[in-house]
């Protein structure tokens, strides 16, 4: 996965582990963030997916569900983060 050194410090300074990021690439659902990027988030289903994958550690994985990653179209992450407000879908 690659990844910027904004998208590097943004993961660190936010506290996000690595091993949600890997999950919310895989499970994630995506909305357009423009400019040919997306937006990578857990919805109500990918929450659900990353509950069965996780098993016994999906208690732990839920403080974490509600972050967010910015991807290119290349699959780089751009910027990463905690969402505060819903998804607006057009």
């Amino acid at each position: 996965m690659n990844m910027t050194r904004h998208a590097q410090v943004r993961l660190q300074q936010r506290c996000i582990p690595p091993m949600v990021l890997d999950l919310l690439l895989q499970f994630g659902a995506s909305e357009s963030a423009g400019n040919g990027a997306s937006m990578m988030f857990f919805d109500k289903p990918a929450r659900r997916r990353v509950h069965s994958y996780a098993g016994a550690l999906a208690p732990l994985l839920d403080a974490h569900l509600d972050s967010y990653a910015v991807v290119t179209q290349d699959n780089t992450v751009i910027t990463a983060g905690y969402r505060t407000e819903r998804i607006r879908r057009h």
